[in-house]
């Protein structure tokens, strides 16, 4: 049942409007004309300050990611997993960004413009990591360092300020999850950008079983009792009705941080994402933990 959800949940994350063609933009300066293929590296465009050229799912990056929005304008290239490869032809891009092993292959994009991939992470389970590397590898690439250095200094001032403000909520574990369906949720754990951008301020995490690669893990929603009485938060995916749904039954409601009253709904969170959602998570954190 489980793999089952899983496939869902990659089917609903690949949805996407009607594709938006458009005229190549070749007059457009270089820095302008990148494609980004996945929402890791269109968040580091636009760290950087770069508005892409196009990007792949606009329909639901602003469900999952949310924030930051794209800017007006930008041309939906179609599925990650499946791009519109006539139109990104006809675009004419100087750059087209994707995620290592996700989508089409780098070979494939290469007929079309010059590539860059980027992981999550590179084995060692630290996503923030890489992701500091991957915007100074980006920003060097398109003659951007300047804004990829001053980008991770205000990065370090946010996180530093964020654990000096939630330094008494370090006693209390935090189970971090979203719902997927009425018997599934995804939580996040070892590996996951969520847990490293936790211990940089101080807090610690209650999902101590089972993760991937990316740091997640879908699990029955009955298995979110192994925590204990921690504090929960739920991440929001436009699923408001599913939510109110499951909370409605004898199952959720005997769930020990529910009884306790401590389970917080939070806006969407990126959770593959690099910096910006490094920070953003932080302040969803911060908001939710201080509204008690």
């Amino acid at each position: 049942m489980i793999t089952i959800t899983r496939r869902r949940l990659l089917t609903a994350l690949a949805l996407s409007p009607l594709m938006q063609f458009a005229s190549p933009r070749a007059a457009l300066p270089e820095s302008s004309r990148i494609l980004a293929l996945e929402w890791l590296p269109t968040e580091l465009l636009l760290a950087l300050g770069v508005a892409p050229l196009g990007v792949a799912d606009v329909h639901n990056y602003t469900i999952w990611v949310g924030e930051p929005p794209l800017p007006a304008g930008t041309i939906d290239i179609g599925l990650r997993t499946e791009p519109n490869m006539e139109l990104m032809t006809q675009l004419a891009p100087s750059l087209i960004l994707h995620s290592s092993g996700y989508g089409p292959r780098a070979e494939t994009l290469q007929r079309i413009a010059p590539t860059m991939g980027f992981s999550l992470h590179s084995g060692d389970g630290k996503p923030l990591s890489a992701a500091r590397h991957s915007l100074q590898t980006l920003g060097a690439h398109i003659g951007r360092s300047a804004q990829a250095e001053q980008h991770l200094q205000w990065v370090d001032q946010q996180l530093a300020a964020a654990r000096q403000r939630l330094q008494t909520r370090a006693g209390r574990p935090l189970l971090l999850m979203s719902l997927l369906d009425s018997r599934h949720a995804i939580v996040f754990g070892q590996n996951s950008l969520f847990l490293e951008v936790l211990q940089q301020l101080g807090l610690t995490s209650a999902w101590q079983g089972e993760t991937n690669f990316w740091g997640s893990a879908v699990i029955g929603i009955e298995r979110l009792a192994e925590a204990g009485d921690v504090t929960a938060i739920c991440f929001a995916h436009d699923n408001e009705r599913d939510m109110q749904q499951v909370m409605k039954t004898a199952l959720w409601q005997a769930l020990p941080f529910a009884r306790s009253g401590h389970f917080h709904r939070v806006p969407a969170v990126w959770y593959y994402g690099a910096t910006l959602s490094a920070v953003r998570f932080a302040q969803v954190l911060e908001n939710a933990l201080e509204s008690r």
